[in-house]
């Protein structure tokens, strides 16, 4: 088993002791006189012993401690050296503020039990005023240091626990500002695929369109579009720019789109797909004026747009049907279009258009639904659908 190794502050004040201790003894100056062991070598013996014992004060508290009340015990047989008493209550400190949590609670109350107890018998034996101020020196050396030494060990364990606890709070704090920004940058990955990829994708195929088919008419409507698209792609990426930049002037950012704006994007899309072959129905049954949270409107705004645009690349010719409905406490959001093989050009796609209308019913604690389905007629369709939950109604909460 290997020992632990003193510190070099406790080796410090273990020969200080020492030396200290020898000097007086080279005086001759001792604590008193006329003991048992009255020999002028016998106060070096717990001198040296309470010395060594400071060196591994830190690092073996109790022993410490064990050993140098043995020491002052039989300091006390002896014409006795002062530094041996000083050194003892400094192990006393050194054993409540370096021992175990168990120690540093026992020794307070031993200490202070011994010296009740001296005082008591010495009372008993002498029956006169001096066994008190043997009891008042007996709790110097070893109540009050240990009752300093808990008043410090509890400061200490005060300032630790605070620390940790600030350490925790800045890690929690990090923690936060960590999933704030990720969860900022999905918001915004997820604005700009919906801002871009709806015009990008008609810009694609129209622009396929005019360079597989050597035909004046077709290549100018595609311009037309191209171009239509082009405008509006870059009125979006401004707005999008403007909600992200830090608004220091009087400029604002554009408000977000709403359901009010539904029809002009159906409108813009049905543009876009009639070369396709698509035919966009809009069948909107909310009730004219009836209110909804911002959230909402945005979240389902962007899940028709991203619908329309995944038709856009990927639909076969026929009917895509935009329908909105008021189910109790639900907005319900559904598109449908042909499922199958197309013709002509289309647009790759990435998959990130799903997982982004996932994510934003997600957010709302809402319902999101995508795959083929077979409607009445026994065509296969497919559909995206998104129940999202929006509270009360404007009349109810009034």
């Amino acid at each position: 088993m290997t020992l632990p190794r003193p510190h070099r502050v406790d080796l410090i004040i273990a020969f200080s002791g020492l030396a200290c201790g020898l000097l007086l003894w080279s005086f001759g100056l001792y604590t008193t006189s006329g003991r048992i062991f009255d020999q002028r070598w016998a106060p070096l013996v717990p001198l040296a012993v309470t010395a060594a014992m400071e060196s591994v004060r830190r690092v073996l508290p109790q022993t410490a401690l064990t050993v140098g009340t043995l020491a002052i015990v039989a300091d006390q047989f002896t014409n006795g050296n002062l530094v041996t008493v000083l050194m003892f209550t400094d192990l006393v400190y050194a054993a409540v503020v370096y021992g175990s949590p168990a120690s540093a609670r026992r020794v307070p109350y031993s200490t202070g039990l011994v010296t009740v107890a001296v005082t008591i018998g010495f009372l008993v034996w002498w029956q006169n005023a001096i066994a008190l101020l043997v009891g008042v020196i007996t709790g110097m050396i070893s109540f009050l240091p240990a009752v300093t030494g808990s008043i410090v060990r509890n400061h200490r364990e005060a300032a630790e626990a605070a620390r940790l606890r600030a350490e925790q709070t800045a890690l929690l704090a990090e923690m936060d500002r960590a999933q704030a920004v990720v969860a900022e940058r999905a918001r915004m990955a997820r604005e700009l695929h919906d801002v871009v990829a709806n015009h990008l994708s008609a810009i694609a195929i129209h622009s396929t369109a005019a360079l597989s088919l050597d035909e004046p008419a077709t290549t100018r409507q595609a311009l037309t579009v191209i171009r239509e698209n082009s405008v509006a792609g870059l009125a979006e990426m401004r707005r999008l720019i403007g909600l992200l930049r830090d608004s220091g002037g009087d400029t604002g950012p554009t408000a977000a789109p709403t359901l009010a704006a539904l029809d002009s994007l159906v409108e813009q899309a049905r543009a876009n797909a009639r070369p396709s072959g698509l035919v966009l129905v809009l069948d909107d049954t909310r009730e004219t004026g009836a209110g909804l949270p911002a959230p909402v409107e945005l979240a389902a705004y962007r899940i028709v747009q991203e619908s329309l645009t995944n038709a856009l690349k990927h639909a076969a010719p026929g009917e895509v049907r935009v329908a909105l409905a008021r189910e109790e406490r639900l907005l319900a959001v559904e598109v449908t279009s042909p499922y199958g093989e197309r013709p002509g050009p289309t647009a790759p796609g990435s998959g990130a258009g799903l997982v982004g209308m996932r994510e934003r019913t997600a957010l709302l604690d809402g319902v999101f639904e995508a795959g083929p389905v077979t409607d009445g007629e026994g065509r296969r369709r497919w559909r995206v659908r998104a129940e999202l939950p929006v509270g009360a109604s404007d009349e109810e909460r009034q």
